[in-house]
C-alpha cells in the first residue's frame, strides 16, 4: 500500500511555498473525470493514472482556495490547466503526483521506480558525455534511470513556455548531491542554448522523485 502522505511530505521539502502538491493512488477505482476529461482508447490501468491525476491536481487546487476546474487533455497529451494556474502532474503504476500553483512558476514533476534503466535505452536518454561519466561507477544503470527522471521533468517544466516538442538530446543533466542543472544544448523557442533550469530529486516510495522550478 503506497504511503500518500510521505510522498506528499517529501515533494512539499523539494518545492517552493507557492506550490501546492497532492498524491493519490492510481491503483484504486478511478474517480469520475470532469466534462471535457477524456482518454480514448486508454487501457483500464492508463485510465486510472489519468483520473488520479487530475483528481490530485484538484485536491491541490483546494489547498490554493482555487475552484476546482476540469484540466483536459491536449493533442500532444499534456494538461490544459485553467487560465492563471500552472501545473504538472505525474504518475507510476503505483504513486499519483500533481503540483498547482497560481503564481507565474515553471512546474515540472516527475516520478519514476528507482530501478535500472535499460541498457538498451542508453543511447536514446543520455549524452555522450553523461553516459561516460557513468561507466564506471557500482550504480550506473540507476543513476542512468535518476536522469532520465531529471530531463523528463526539466521537459514538463520548459514546454508550457516553449511549446516545443524534442528529444532527450536537447537537455543536459548534471547531478549534485540532492540537486541537479538541466542545460539546453540547442535552443528552443524561450530558451537559448546554455539556459539552464534547476532542479531537485529525492528518493521515496521506491521511486525517484524530481522536480523543475523556475
Amino acid at each position: 500500500m503506497p504511503d500518500l502522505a510521505a510522498l506528499t511530505a517529501t515533494a512539499r521539502g523539494l518545492l517552493p511555498a507557492s506550490i501546492a502538491v497532492a498524491a493519490t493512488d492510481p491503483t484504486q477505482p478511478a474517480p469520475p473525470l470532469w466534462r471535457g476529461e477524456a482518454l480514448p482508447k486508454a487501457v483500464d490501468a492508463r485510465q486510472r493514472e489519468f483520473a488520479a491525476g487530475r483528481q490530485a491536481a484538484r485536491v491541490a487546487m483546494a489547498q490554493l482556495g482555487l475552484p476546482q476546474q476540469a484540466i483536459p487533455i491536449a493533442a500532444n497529451r499534456a494538461p490544459i490547466w485553467p487560465c492563471g494556474i500552472s501545473g504538472s502532474i505525474t504518475h507510476s503504476a503505483s504513486l499519483c503526483l500533481a503540483a498547482v500553483t497560481a503564481a507565474p512558476h515553471l512546474i515540472g514533476i516527475d516520478l519514476e521506480p528507482a530501478t535500472p534503466l535499460d541498457f538498451n535505452l542508453w543511447d536514446t536518454v543520455l549524452l555522450p558525455d553523461e553516459r561516460a561519466a557513468l561507466m564506471h561507477l557500482p550504480d550506473a544503470a540507476r543513476i542512468a534511470k535518476l536522469i532520465f527522471s531529471a530531463k523528463e521533468a526539466a521537459y514538463k517544466a520548459q514546454y508550457p513556455r516553449s511549446q516545443t516538442l524534442f528529444g532527450f538530446e536537447v537537455i543536459h543533466i548534471t547531478l549534485g548531491t540532492n540537486n541537479f542543472t538541466a542545460r539546453f544544448t540547442q535552443t528552443v523557442p524561450g530558451f537559448a542554448a546554455g539556459y539552464t533550469l534547476t532542479g531537485q530529486y529525492a528518493q521515496t516510495q521506491g521511486h525517484y522523485l524530481t522536480v523543475v522550478t523556475g
